[in-house]
């Protein structure tokens, strides 16, 4: 069987080339270590440098490894530094002192819902049972949290931790100030993974290209990019694959889901592409569930990317608030159904000529989340501000008296504790009816926010062989560069901890 080039492995796409490297031998894409002259040598090697590599390389270098962080863009955190700041932790501090009863079993159930059972329960449990470890060694880190628990979507209890300044970079940035304190930790920033070195059948090194620079006016950076000196880096205990997903590679994204139009847009910064990936796969490693894609659906059509009217809604539209058809001026969903739900009741609305859902909340909501989220949004012009139902009605063309009659039905709702139309857990919501002005309107659209699948794992965070079925030897991986865990759908602040608990785990483990 003829070698499988890259520009070849493109063409099949990730499962057939997988499938076809069957038949070659495991080392057949990568570069043989006793061809090579390394330039540097270190016990670990960490692609990536978000919550996933930052929790791993510090692990493994508080046990005494000399680690090595190589980030392609020119600034660390990746996504991790971009996101929500949204961690949920099972049987947590926070829960004890608000007297929320929770428990492994129920956030497992929660999460194999919104995963429509093809999650692998095995690595899920993991994360349920060390996420207080994987808390701990962020607040270690010097990250701070909100004083209250946000209750997200899918959740059946509220479960999750809120960055105190509202975004990933709370928790991203002293992590990454604590692992640059560490005399054992080098981090290169502009550096480039390009492929595998292997003793025998062990990942044992990489090839990465250093001051290399992105394009993202390239087709295809990860294949046309030639910029930057070639390096040859030394992991005498291996590799740690900490990469993140594909959401902004639009070519491999598109041969997962055709259904995903090609300008899509996506809360992901631009590097999040399919490069590290597809070399795994070269490598040998099982792919799973790569074609189930993730869209956010708290993000506003009005900005590009995350933008500021997501965490605003995650935190005060769909918690204390709804959403409404801006034709009808009816709800049409539960606001706080899981993402896929709520996505595809989204898109039917979208799909109707760009009909935008309109997410309503009021004062009293916005007075019990961080005032910064609030503050950004309105900046920012994608929430406004309206002194009046009226006002607001008028402003997105919603019917009047439609609206104002979906409002009093949805505050009977909320005081009688039970939502008969959409199931919405009111009875969590604090009470917090739509009633005190001023009162906040923004338009609504999912985006495209995490690529479920990936390389399996085990428990240790091992990468599995299609050869032997068995772990690559000297292959590691965590975060969303691995898939199975969460299956079709993740519920939000579930990303967070799966990366800082299978960092962790790598770290502990190579």
């Amino acid at each position: 069987m003829a070698k499988i080039t890259r520009r070849n492995f493109f063409k099949l796409g990730a499962v057939g080339a997988g499938m076809l490297a069957l038949g070659n031998n495991v080392n057949a894409s990568a570069i043989d270590s006793k061809k090579v002259k390394y330039n540097e040598e270190y016990d670990v090697v960490i692609i990536g440098s978000g919550y996933a590599a930052l929790s791993a390389g510090i692990t493994a270098a508080e046990k005494g490894d000399k680690v090595l962080l190589v980030e392609k863009m020119g600034r660390i955190g990746g996504n991790s530094v971009i996101n929500g700041g949204l961690l949920a932790v099972v049987n947590s501090p926070k829960q004890k002192v608000e007297g929320v009863q929770d428990s492994i079993d129920l956030y497992m159930e929660d999460s194999m819902k919104a995963g429509r059972y093809i999650n692998h329960p095995d690595l899920l449990k993991v994360i349920g049972k060390r996420g207080n470890d994987a808390l701990k060694l962020v607040e270690k880190c010097g990250a701070k949290f909100y004083d209250k628990l946000s209750h997200l979507g899918g959740h059946s209890v509220p479960r999750t931790y809120l960055a105190a300044n509202g975004s990933g970079s709370g928790i991203v940035l002293p992590m990454f100030d604590y692992i640059e304190k560490l005399p054992n930790v080098t981090v290169k920033r502009r550096t480039k993974f390009d492929d595998f070195i292997l003793e025998g059948d062990r990942v044992i090194g990489i090839t990465a290209r250093e001051k290399y620079k992105f394009d993202s006016k390239l087709k295809d950076d990860d294949f046309e990019n030639k910029s930057g000196t070639k390096k040859y880096f030394k992991a005498k205990k291996g590799v740690i694959l900490a990469s993140g997903g594909f959401s902004c590679d639009t070519f491999y994204r598109t041969q997962q889901d055709p259904k995903i139009p090609a300008d899509a847009d996506s809360t992901n910064q631009l590097g999040a592409t399919a490069g590290v990936l597809l070399k795994a796969f070269e490598l040998g490693a099982v792919p799973v569930h790569v074609s189930w894609i993730q869209f956010g659906p708290w993000a506003c059509p009005d900005e590009k990317g995350f933008g500021t009217a997501s965490n605003f809604n995650i935190n005060a539209s769909f918690r204390y608030g709804i959403s409404v058809n801006a034709k009808t001026g009816k709800r049409y969903m539960n606001e706080l159904a899981d993402r896929r739900t709520r996505a595809t009741a989204m898109f039917k609305l979208v799909n109707d000529n760009k009909n935008y859902p309109i997410n309503i909340c009021d004062q009293t909501a916005v007075d019990k989340i961080i005032p910064d989220i609030a503050e950004k949004a309105l900046k920012a012009g994608v929430v406004k501000k309206y002194n009046s139902i009226d006002e607001l009605a008028a402003a997105y063309g919603i019917p009047l008296a439609e609206l104002k009659q979906t409002i009093g039905k949805y505050n009977d709702y909320v005081k009688a504790g039970q939502d008969p139309d959409f199931g919405k857990p009111v009875d969590k919501t604090d009470g917090v009816l739509i009633a005190k002005a001023p009162f906040y309107g923004t338009k609504g659209v999912p985006k495209l926010h995490h690529t479920m699948g990936g390389l399996k794992i085990n428990t240790k965070a091992q990468v599995i062989s299609s050869y032997t079925k068995a772990p690559i030897p000297g292959l590691y991986a965590a975060g969303e560069i691995t898939g199975g865990t969460h299956g079709a759908s993740r519920l939000g602040s579930c990303s967070i901890p799966d990366c800082l608990v299978f960092g962790m785990v790598a770290g502990e483990n190579i």
